[in-house]
């Protein structure tokens, strides 16, 4: 299929699940916040599965071809995981500058870091009960985790970054064996920190993907447009992924208006071009979606686009995520039918 689409990983969890407030009015948790659910167990797994059904239906209804849980279980991309692991303590948080320069409560590595379960095995067996489409899962990457972390155990931060990168291998190799038919990486981080992700990070992800039989994604991003409101015309670290093992690359084009041509130096690679706005509470139509679609393809071929928001939608009232996905949709249906696969 040409131009298929897809969200990047999350969709805005309800109101009755968790409180969008207190969740807008703080920086994404790195350690755990479960003061944001307004239910407590044993009753919050049972919402969130409910949720989680609710965002699978929303994204079918909307025409979306391939699906994500929206990662409703999640306080925010990364701490799910990052905190399910061995050899942090966080009880006793440390503090890191957060991307924006502001310090934030995140997990104290005082140990080895070492998988001591699959996190989101369960999370990828209920996607697959609940849709025939083609699904995909995202995992935070072992350089942001590093970067999101008190390193008081090992000697580098590069030490601890391999250490993530073992950790989140064993988590992609068990997803992809549940049934995920493609497992995202997010790499906010290299972004915003590309000297060091070039010294280290891009050996991490790679060690992160090492031996992974099936479809697998890298996320780059500027942060959420609901916390970071300026942005580059240019990303400070992505040709480097053309050294990288991954098949798809998924960028933000929409908001910071990109200058595509860097995407020509990622050939070969399935790019996820995004294409909504997320600062931009009006839903796009489906003619400016292509326009921006239509901006990347003297830079990449027709058939490795694919059509995506420009980030996790978390922070959307939901009427207008839903409104921004129904109309990505529409705009796949015109360029398919320009393009002659329609």
């Amino acid at each position: 299929m040409l131009f298929p689409t897809m969200l990047v990983g999350s969709y805005p969890q309800p109101e009755w699940l968790i409180d969008r407030k207190k969740l807008a009015g703080r920086f994404p948790p790195r350690v755990r916040a479960k003061e944001l659910w307004r239910l407590s167990e044993p009753w919050l797994e049972q919402a969130q599965n409910d949720a989680t059904l609710l965002a699978i239906r929303a994204q079918e209804d909307a025409g979306l071809d391939i699906i994500t849980d929206g990662e409703i279980r999640r306080e925010s991309y990364s701490n799910r995981f990052a905190t399910a692991l061995e050899g942090v303590d966080i009880d006793n948080p440390g503090t890191a500058l957060d991307r924006s320069g502001h310090p934030n409560p995140v997990p104290r590595i005082v140990g080895k870091i070492r998988r001591k379960h699959s996190v989101e095995i369960e999370d990828v067996k209920f996607l697959r009960a609940h849709t025939s489409k083609p699904i995909k899962m995202t995992v935070p990457g072992p350089f942001t985790m590093s970067q999101q972390a008190q390193n008081d155990y090992y000697p580098s931060e590069e030490a601890a970054a391999m250490d993530y990168a073992a950790a989140v291998n064993e988590e992609i190799r068990d997803l992809l064996a549940a049934g995920a038919d493609i497992v995202q990486i997010d790499e906010p981080y290299m972004q915003a920190r590309p000297e060091k992700a070039r010294q280290y990070g891009l050996n991490a992800l790679n060690r992160a993907l090492e031996g992974a039989n099936g479809t697998t994604a890298v996320h780059i991003c500027f942060g959420y447009a609901a916390i970071i409101h300026e942005r580059p015309s240019a990303y400070s670290f992505l040709p480097e992924l053309a050294g990288c093992p991954c098949q798809q690359v998924s960028v933000e084009t929409a908001q910071p208006k990109l200058d595509c041509n860097v995407l020509a130096k990622l050939d070969g690679k399935k790019i996820m071009v995004g294409c909504l706005d997320l600062s931009d509470m009006n839903v796009e139509t489906p003619e400016t979606i292509v326009a921006r679609i239509k901006r990347a393809l003297p830079y990449v071929k027709a058939e490795n686009v694919i059509l995506a928001p420009d980030c996790g939608m978390k922070y959307l009232p939901r009427e207008v995520a839903f409104g921004k996905m129904r109309s990505m949709v529409q705009a796949a249906k015109l360029l398919r039918a320009e393009f002659g696969a329609g």
